[in-house]
């Protein structure tokens, strides 16, 4: 955990003048987070930089129950955008998606595009499943709001916005055909079996380090951490605060709510006592219980949704931690079958030299004497079985070469997708921090304002009691 002093959002970057965000002003729509125009940035990207074509703007809403009264009920909502990016056949698709529909969308993109960081989905196994509450208004909005959030992400990243599937999401009004044939007939050729994934587990093992990393990846690795530290606290921190404003579980006297109206009822009763101040006792009263549902009113409205965004953004630096590791994982895949070839390189020229005579001259050690003095007890030491191991080995070297710099390619490749991957990134995570502290600001305004008023309306009729000295 970090310390009190640090600050573990000093890597945020609250305005950025050249991130992919502004909007270009010939274009109506326009939102945080979305590129709306590349023109003019050719000269000022770099090799790492993020392209952005157009923009597309995502809306979740209108959750509605479908097959009521049946057991095969299920919330379908309307999907709708506006875009400019040419893939779409048109500038404002909508369809009606239920919850499976957003599970296939994130599971194929995952599969499709596996060094793109896909957000998650909100999780389907909670309590409402259970205790039949799913289709309470409450938890569809919620439902609603975490979709919304999941398919604003995709259409922020310039890669994932554009790919056939997102395009038939919004657009196909024929979406099971069209998943049926996603799954007959993916993107890019199959995966087949190759070398790489003939060698034991024991050789590429999945908890092995890289031996040689990469100092900018460890860097983001180290941000990631801080980053998700940081979340940690904050979440804790505000769910503590919420608990003890609206209850959550806590013993009695530690909600702030509930004691407020305790409160009001109090001075209500104080009321009947004093006759001659009834009136404004009772008006005092009614001011507590304002006070004591404003706060309630708060909670719902901003500290429960900025929980909600918070947590969900943890879950999406998880999803970015996710890619990272893979990266991680091809560097290993190259160093790896490297050793794996140096080990087969060796053995090939041993048996070179023990056949020509030169068996002290290889320099491979006293590991290499006691083979030789194995297979010679063994009857394994004639020149043909040792010419035959040697051929086999050659089309093994020459098969491994191939492997060796496929992977040294994909390597690269995947780091290189992996620094675009992080600036896009750190821009939605810049525009969706700038929203969610946004709106926690302006909720708190709000209330704030809100009960100043019904403070300032109790002042005058308190000030109207009389007091005789």
């Amino acid at each position: 955990m970090l310390g009190d002093e640090e600050d573990v959002f000093d890597s945020v970057t609250w305005e950025s003048p050249s991130a992919p965000y502004d909007a270009d002003h010939t274009v109506q729509p326009s939102g945080p987070g979305f590129k709306q125009s590349t023109a003019g940035t050719e000269d000022e990207r770099g090799p790492h930089d993020p392209k952005w074509e157009g923009y597309l703007i995502v809306t979740v809403k209108d959750p509605v129950k479908e097959l009521a009264e049946t057991k095969d009920a299920y919330v379908s909502y309307l999907v709708s955008a506006k875009t400019n990016l040419p893939i779409f056949s048109t500038s404002n698709p909508s369809s009606r998606r239920r919850f499976q529909d957003f599970v296939f969308l994130r599971d194929h993109l995952v599969k499709d595009f596996p060094a793109c960081v896909v957000p998650a989905l909100p999780d389907k196994h909670r309590l409402e499943y259970l205790t039949g509450d799913r289709f309470s208004p409450e938890f569809m909005e919620r439902r609603r709001l975490d979709l919304h959030r999941f398919l604003e992400r995709i259409s922020r990243h310039p890669t994932l916005q554009r790919s056939t599937l997102v395009r038939a999401f919004f657009e196909s009004t024929e979406w099971h055909v069209h998943m049926h044939q996603h799954l007959a007939h993916p993107p890019g050729p199959e995966p087949t079996p190759g070398l790489i994934d003939n060698i034991s587990d024991t050789l590429l093992n999945a908890f092995a380090r890289v031996r040689k990393p990469d100092e900018r990846f460890l860097d983001m690795r180290e941000s990631v951490d801080k980053f998700e530290d940081g979340l940690v606290i904050c979440e804790r921190l505000w769910n503590r605060v919420r608990g003890r404003t609206n209850g959550g579980g806590l013993a009695p006297g530690e909600d702030l709510t509930a004691d407020y109206h305790d409160l009001a009822v109090a001075v209500q009763g104080l009321g009947f006592l004093e006759s001659g101040i009834t009136d404004p006792l009772n008006h005092f009263s009614n001011t507590l219980l304002e006070f004591s549902a404003l706060l309630r009113h708060k909670t719902q409205t901003t500290t429960d949704p900025f929980l909600v965004h918070l947590h969900s953004l943890l879950t999406y630096s998880h999803a970015n931690r996710a890619v990272l590791k893979l990266r991680d994982q091809k560097q290993l895949d190259f160093e790896e079958l490297s050793d794996y070839l140096s080990g087969v390189t060796q053995e090939r020229d041993r048996l070179s030299a023990v056949i020509s005579g030169h068996a002290g001259s290889t320099g491979l050690g006293l590991s290499a004497y006691l083979k030789d003095k194995v297979d010679s007890l063994r009857g394994a030491d004639d020149d043909r079985s040792r010419v035959e191991k040697m051929r086999k080995l050659d089309i093994k070297i020459k098969e491994l070469q191939d492997a060796v710099t496929t992977a040294h390619e994909t390597s690269d490749a995947f780091s290189d997708e992996t620094l675009r991957e992080q600036t896009i990134f750190q821009y939605t995570k810049e525009a969706e921090m700038k929203e969610m502290l946004g709106n926690l600001a302006e909720g708190e305004i709000e209330f704030y304002q809100s009960a100043m008023e019904e403070w300032e309306r109790i002042i005058p009729v308190i000030q109207r009691i009389r007091v005789d000295v």
